[in-house]
């Protein structure tokens, strides 16, 4: 096999070799991997009963809404920015679409109340993009801003009610198994069918990331916005279509949040932001933008609910939950930044 000039002068080849810091340095998310494992691994040995299925499926459970939420914010991370206004859309989302089907459209197919959820998403996540293009400001300070305004219109005009009964086809499609067994102890475990839409919403944001000119222009936006903007990619319909399209899963999540615990309650999902951010960056997104990979936020999710179910598990409470995810988050930066330093000084060893 014939190699490339570029190629051979970087040593990229069939014979060539990576060490472990060169494998991390190209796939940052690799050391989240090993983190999961040996946490999983300690955990195991302490207490077997982990492993058991009902445990497993508990997680897997637990990642969906969290999950889509990761997915929204890695995007809108890899060009640069970053939102904290998505559980406003969610909230905004399930509830006023949980109103609106028991009040005035009680036969509407869940199909369509999905959908319709999603749309609604998307749609306040399109006023976050034009915000974030037309004023000129850091994506941060728009979203903190439109967090308020979505959660404050929500509370002032549509309701503050605790909704306990779901219409009918919400329930259903909350309870719908993808499969389910019988545990050792005669317990009914059950995977739910909703589980199936975070792996399609990963496989649709790599595709979008790694297989389209839109990801070509996140990750060029993500890298420096000037230079990107130069060699003709649109801001505004790169900013546009970030936050419409993190809006959309923010309303997906929503509506499943709401379907899972057959309850709508408009409080709900406040304080999540921080888990979330941390799972994406854990994953090896950086703040900066310009990096990072669907893979490694799916492994920062699971890592994030591993350690709170763990600490759940051992009866720790949430005060110390707090605490050991935001150790885990400075471990992380810590890492990355050393890391960056390196890469940076390798460089200029290797310039003339």
């Amino acid at each position: 096999m014939s190699l490339s000039p570029i190629d051979e002068a970087h040593g990229v080849g069939p014979s060539r070799k990576f060490s472990f810091g060169e494998i991390v340095r190209r796939r940052p998310e690799t050391i989240t991997f090993i983190l999961l494992v040996s946490i999983c691994v300690i955990v195991t040995i302490v207490n077997p009963a982990f492993l058991q299925p009902s445990t497993l499926i508990d997680i897997g459970r637990a990642s969906v809404v969290m999950g889509l939420f990761a997915l929204g914010v890695f995007i809108i991370l890899a060009a640069g920015g970053i939102d904290v206004s998505f559980t406003a859309i969610a909230a905004f989302a399930m509830y006023s679409m949980t109103l609106l089907v028991q009040n005035h459209l009680p036969e509407l197919p869940i199909v369509v109340i999905i959908l319709m959820a999603t749309l609604g998403g998307a749609a306040l996540g399109i006023i976050n993009g034009l915000l974030v293009h037309n004023l000129k400001v850091p994506s941060l300070i728009v979203t903190i801003g439109t967090q308020y305004l979505f959660r404050g219109f929500l509370l002032s005009f549509i309701g503050t009610v605790w909704i306990m009964s779901l219409p009918p086809q919400m329930g259903a499609f909350g309870r719908a198994p993808l499969f389910q067994f019988e545990s050792g102890n005669g317990a009914l475990i059950t995977m739910p069918l909703y589980f199936l839409v975070l792996p399609a919403a990963a496989g649709l944001t790599w595709w979008i990331l790694n297989r389209t000119l839109m990801g070509r222009a996140i990750f060029a936006v993500g890298g420096n916005a000037d230079i990107a903007s130069r060699l003709g990619y649109s801001l505004r319909t790169v900013h546009v279509f970030l936050f419409g399209y993190a809006g959309a899963l923010a309303g997906l999540a929503g509506i499943i949040h709401v379907c899972a615990n057959r309850q709508a309650n408009p409080f709900d999902l406040v304080g999540t932001e921080i888990n979330v951010i941390a799972a994406v960056v854990l994953g090896g997104a950086r703040i900066t933008g310009g990096t990072g990979t669907v893979l490694g936020t799916i492994l920062g999710v699971l890592l994030i609910v591993v350690i709170n179910s763990v600490l759940v598990m051992v009866g720790i409470p949430s005060t110390w939950q707090r605490l050991v995810v935001g150790s885990f988050i400075l471990l992380a930066a810590a890492f990355f930044v050393t890391r960056q330093r390196k890469n940076k000084s390798q460089f200029l060893e290797r310039t003339p």
